[in-house]
């Protein structure tokens, strides 16, 4: 009996122990969950004037950028007068989508992450077909945007929905900050993950109650009229509590320098068995993609590779909207056809224009783009998944003093001489009213200068522009991409402008696309950025009315009319001018005119009254 005491009791101070154990470790649970613990150690200043906005600031200073563009708005107030104060410039538009697209535009010409920062709700849904074209276009770029204060979340605040949701699908990363000591990290990772890999687009959300100062976020969690007796002392405890863990080791030294950036490589096996492949090819072309100008490697080295390689290559635009570029047909002729960051979508005919008999090198970041269609139309023979622009500096080197049967580049060369030739004669032709769109093309084309960059939006204009503007050099071409996005006019020129001020800045317009964006002029006359805007304006959408009318027999939705456009980018302190069929002969001059208006710092609007012609004919929009 007295063993089997003992035994009930050794077994009742075991039982006893664990419930003592275990309530330990739950209050030790609630207590970490509750914030306390972190409490414990680390210091909330409540008389601190700081607020999140610096945090933010300092990790983009330190990261290098130099510009933030936005549409104001009170979510995100303490962010932009941050940056201000730190030397960063706040470019602010008339619409989000063109703050996004300013950003894109400063991500592919200044090698860095291009910023824009909206306000929560309808702030933010206005960016999503911008974010989306930096998605497919590869370009990196951070999404700042505001949010509903953390404990009103659901609750019914203004501007308030679930952006995360929304996001998540377009954007590599996304994270909505929880407290203001997160604001650093969240940042920096956020950054570093845009630029790794295959570069795009990320997202942070920050609560209203994370960027504003101790004192002002106090005031709002502060109840009026708690409820009396206990339940009243809980729930201002908990809102005091919530509040301390919002700030507690808020202004702590963080670390806010770059992290590393992670990209893939060719392995050296991969890249010589490129060049075995390459060296022994009679008929070699290169078909360069846009991802070939992705740092680390400097696009005037991707220039200099262009004009030293012995190999043909052929640059894949990315502005028609209509299956398989001109320069791109060759490729069903050739034995080895190297696509270092092109893609095999619509632009290639989804892989169709590649001979199967041709020996196929394919080169990209993405495992996804670098196999698109190949179950279907086409099979690499060798496919690397790493940095395009740096293969291709090692395939160059592997290749020197290698050369090519001189016959082949030659003939490559004679059929782009015919096509330019045809179109000389096509820009010669009258139209039944108003001014060849050919011709207006080929002479603004002869006129711009050697160091402009052109930015095209729009569909047929646009659609003709990509046969007849020569590209001043590499990152001197911004169009959509691969999503064929209208309304990027406008960010996009700012976004050059601003990496580019020596540079001439043209957009090329259809009077379609021109709507999207026009407002902007007023931007440009604010923030000083003069570019020049070319607007072929024949009253149409064009690009789908050449198949909407023949097929469906009915032109309706696609007219509109010879607006007066260069009376509105007066009206936003530009200088708008008026060009028809009566102005031809004065064309030449009213080009140079509006290049000396630039120079002095206006923008500018050529309206130019086009008529139809039939070239591109039997394209198709979709």
């Amino acid at each position: 009996i007295l063993t089997h005491c003992r035994r009930l009791e050794m077994e009742i101070a075991t039982a006893l122990g664990c419930f003592v154990g275990f309530a330990f470790g739950g209050l030790v649970f609630v207590a970490y969950k509750l914030g306390l613990l972190y409490q414990l150690f680390h210091k909330t200043e409540t008389q601190s004037p700081r607020h999140g906005g610096e945090s933010v600031a300092e990790v983009l200073r330190a990261h290098g950028v130099k510009f933030v563009f936005t549409l104001v708005g009170g979510h995100i107030s303490p962010i932009l007068v941050a940056c201000e104060k730190l030397g960063i410039r706040i470019v602010d538009t008339r619409h989000e989508a063109t703050a996004v697209f300013a950003a894109d535009a400063v991500a592919r010409l200044s090698g860095t992450v291009g910023v824009a920062a909206v306000t929560a709700g309808p702030g933010l849904t206005n960016t999503v077909t911008a974010v989306k074209n930096a998605q497919m276009a590869e370009s990196p770029l951070l999404l700042l945007g505001g949010a509903a204060a953390t404990l009103l979340q659901g609750r019914g605040a203004l501007q308030d929905i679930d952006q995360m949701s929304l996001f998540k699908p377009l954007c590599k990363f996304c994270a909505s900050v929880r407290s203001v000591k997160d604001i650093a990290i969240t940042v920096r990772k956020a950054l570093a993950i845009a630029q790794s890999g295959t570069p795009g687009p990320v997202f942070i959300e920050f609560p209203i109650d994370t960027l504003y100062p101790f004192h002002l976020v106090s005031k709002e969690f502060g109840v009026k009229n708690p409820p009396k007796g206990i339940m009243g002392k809980v729930v201002t405890w908990y809102l005091h509590n919530h509040l301390k863990n919002l700030f507690a080791g808020a202004w702590e030294t963080r670390d806010v320098s770059p992290l590393p950036v992670h990209i893939p490589q060719a392995t050296d096996n991969q890249v010589q068995k490129c060049i075995e492949l390459v060296s022994r090819a009679k008929k070699p072309v290169i078909l360069l993609g846009s991802q070939a100008t992705l740092p680390p490697t400097p696009a005037d080295d991707i220039r200099l590779l262009v004009h030293s390689i012995p190999i043909h290559i052929s640059l894949a635009h990315q502005t028609e909207q209509e299956g398989c570029p001109e320069g791109s047909r060759p490729c069903g002729l050739t034995m080895v056809v190297c696509v270092p960051g092109t893609v095999c979508d619509f632009r290639l005919s989804y892989g169709r224009v590649l001979n199967r008999r041709s020996r196929i090198i394919a080169v990209n970041r993405d495992k996804t783009q670098l196999l698109k269609n190949s179950d279907m139309f086409w099979k690499p023979t060798v496919a690397i998944q790493g940095d395009a622009g740096s293969f291709l500096l090692r395939l160059s080197k592997g290749l020197k003093g290698h050369t090519c049967p001189e016959d082949w580049p030659q003939s490559l060369k004679a059929g782009d001489v015919t096509k330019e030739k045809a179109n000389r004669g096509k820009a010669d032709e009258k139209t039944d009213r108003h001014l060849n769109p050919l011709s207006v093309l080929h002479r603004v084309d002869e006129l711009m200068a050697d160091d402009s960059i052109i930015v095209a939006d729009g569909g047929d204009f646009v659609g003709s522009a990509a046969y007849i503007m020569r590209p001043r050099g590499p990152l001197r071409w911004l169009d959509p991409g691969a999503f064929g996005t209208l309304g990027v006019g406008g960010g996009f020129a700012l976004g050059a402008k601003l990496c580019r001020p020596e540079s001439e800045v043209w957009i090329i317009y259809g009077d379609g696309s021109l709507g999207y964006s026009v407002a902007e002029f007023d931007t440009f006359t604010r923030h000083k950025t003069p570019v020049i805007a070319l607007v072929g304006n024949d009253a149409c959408w064009s690009q789908i009315a050449r198949e909407q009318v023949p097929i469906l027999g009915s032109n309706v939705a696609c007219g509109l009319a010879f607006t007066d456009y260069h009376i509105v980018a007066d009206g936003y302190g530009g200088k708008g001018t008026l060009i028809g069929r009566e102005d031809e002969d004065k064309l030449d001059g009213i080009i140079k005119e509006a290049q000396k208006e630039t120079r002095q710092g206006r923008a500018t609007l050529l309206n130019v009254l086009i008529g139809k012609t039939n070239f591109r004919e039997g394209s198709i929009s979709v």
